[in-house]
């Protein structure tokens, strides 16, 4: 999802909100354990396949239809938990035999109870029936729900964005990260003259009774419930085939009076996805292909059909925090990026959505480097310094469904790339990054998972440099004292951390203009800098993200005598 902004900084008045949320004391309720937790009424089933089949009628503004849960039982049950928002009425369940079902409901949960033990094994399904006016978006794509707008033609424009809030306000499904379909037919009805775009591949257009016409698109990898979508009203196709890995086929859907400056703005989209395949890997849905679809909202990465609103312009919304900020489109790099990271890798909990926005934050200062240079994406990154608050971790609180601070874009990429320098191995380092995305891909992570696989690749054990970056909320402080007495110059130097035993080495100048690693821990170590002026002493700070605190102390050599 895309990050909040003032005029000129980007992500920070999402990282303000989320920050000054974050300091109040996090009071867990029942509701947030059925949101978040993966309850024995959850855990004891996998879905396999959804049919979602609804009605949208943009005149009432409601949504009516039905979802059809295919399952595979885990273990022996009888009962089992489902979401949907309780504003939304459910009209019926009926099992396999199409006999009703009983049900009770808990808040936006329900529980649905079968007369007989469903064993272990087997596959079932049950079909919910469900209607009503599903939330409306208060501010989209931060505020989950719908957003019924008109075009500049006045014509209908209905999107839905829902991630953090939950795709159960509008759908009923398993709105837990860790389970997905394996596939999902999304059938949705729209009045007359509309079209809707959704996730995967346009199996076939119906016109219905009434001037109503129902569009079928069949999406054939797994996808989380929040990246299911609609995008309904009056849009111009045009489309062209990128030969990456594979052949893919890139569509995009515009307003027709955008057409031209959509012609012109999506020329990024190869030059992107040439960039993205060479170091994350093959595009993870190409079976479904990749879609641009013009939202009346700034953006957001639904899988296969991800939402733009950016106006046609660079950087985001026109603004950039350094100069190669406004080189590109930022709501394509980005929203993009989440293909693979969010999308393809996804967080089994809300508490790593880090791992989605991090690595899709980083993606940006990626593509930067492969158009612009290194020394560009190095300005690219270190821009994104103002916007940090560390006022709470990025990483969240588990199984209630809560994420962590809104520094997870700027902080996160200024953290991996800070993990870069500290590897020192560029090549290991592409390696591990394009590793992550395609060992990974398809796949319902842990942060932990992660950082296994990192701490397997380069032989070293970086539990220290996770724990305090990703869990804890100040970036370690790099104390440092130099003392000159006549030619002498010694550093005297240490960690102030909260992890014990933080021991991330740094570069620092050892000569005039040229830096070398030293090797700090939490207790004082000392080094000669003879013939180094103070005054050209240095911290690599464009490489890595530490807060540092010098003071320097000049002595009369003359006391060294006495």
């Amino acid at each position: 999802m895309k990050p909040s902004s003032f005029v000129l900084l980007p992500a920070l008045a999402l990282c303000l909100s989320l920050a000054a949320a974050q300091q109040q004391p996090s009071v867990f309720t029942h509701a947030d354990s059925l949101r978040g937790m993966m309850s024995p009424e959850r855990t004891c089933y996998d879905i396999t396949y959804y049919h979602l089949d609804i009605k949208v009628d943009t005149a009432s503004r409601s949504v009516s239809g039905s979802n059809r849960i295919v399952f595979r039982a885990v273990s022996d049950f009888d009962r089992m938990q489902v979401d949907l928002f309780e504003n939304m009425k459910i009209d019926r369940i009926e099992g396999d035999d199409g006999k009703t079902l009983s049900y009770t409901r808990d808040g936006n949960a329900f529980f649905i109870s079968f007369p007989q033990m469903l064993k272990q094994g087997t596959t079932r399904s049950v079909t919910i029936r469900y209607s009503g006016a599903p939330q409306v978006a208060a501010n989209p794509p931060w505020s989950g729900g719908f957003t019924w707008a008109k075009d500049k033609e006045g014509n209908p424009w209905i999107v839905v964005t829902c991630q953090e809030t939950g795709a159960s306000l509008w759908w009923p499904n398993k709105d837990h990260q860790s389970d997905e379909p394996d596939s999902m037919l999304l059938s949705v009805t729209v009045p007359a003259g509309l079209t809707d775009v959704s996730n995967g591949r346009l199996r076939a257009t119906t016109e219905l009774p009434g001037g109503w016409t129902r569009f079928d698109w069949f999406i054939s990898y797994p996808i989380n419930s929040y990246n299911v979508t609609i995008n309904i009203g009056k849009f111009v196709h045009f489309g062209e085939v990128f030969e990456g890995a594979e052949k893919l086929t890139l569509d995009y859907y515009v307003k027709p009076y955008n057409l031209e400056k959509a012609k012109e703005q999506f020329k990024q989209v190869k030059p992107m996805m040439e960039c993205y395949e060479k170091r994350f890997g093959p595009y993870p849905f190409p079976r479904d292909g990749y879609k641009l679809v013009e939202s009346p909202h700034l953006g957001m990465e639904h899988q296969s059909a991800v939402a733009y609103g950016n106006n046609y312009v660079q950087g985001y919304r026109g603004t950039g925090t350094s100069e190669a900020g406004v080189k590109f489109d930022f709501i394509i790099i980005h929203e993009t990026a989440h293909e693979w990271w969010g999308n393809s890798v996804t967080s089994r909990d809300i508490a790593d959505m880090w791992i989605h926005e991090s690595f899709g934050a980083y993606a940006e200062a990626v593509y930067v480097e492969c158009l612009f240079g290194y020394e560009e994406a190095m300005k690219y990154v270190n821009g994104k310094k103002p916007n940090v608050q560390n006022r709470a971790p990025i990483t969240g609180t588990y199984n209630v469904h809560k994420r962590g601070a809104g520094d997870m874009y700027d902080k996160g990429q200024l953290v991996l790339n800070t993990l870069r320098h500290v590897i020192d191995n560029d090549n290991l380092w592409w390696e591990i990054i394009k590793g992550l995305a395609v060992d990974f891909r398809h796949s319902i992570v842990t942060a932990e998972d992660l950082f296994a696989s990192i701490n397997e690749k380069t032989g070293r054990d970086y539990g220290y440099f996770f724990e305090q970056y990703l869990k804890k909320t100040k970036i370690p402080v790099l104390e440092l004292m130099l003392t000159k007495s006549g030619d002498d110059v010694t550093l005297r130097y240490r960690w102030g951390a909260d992890v014990e035993g933080f021991a991330m080495p740094v570069k620092v100048t050892t000569a005039k203009g040229e830096y070398s690693f030293i090797n700090p821990t939490t207790s004082s170590q000392t080094l000669n800098l003879n013939g180094l002026s103070p005054d050209d002493f240095r911290v690599a700070q464009d490489l890595f993200y530490v807060d540092v605190r010098l003071r320097t102390l000049y002595l009369d050599p003359k006391r060294a005598m006495q």
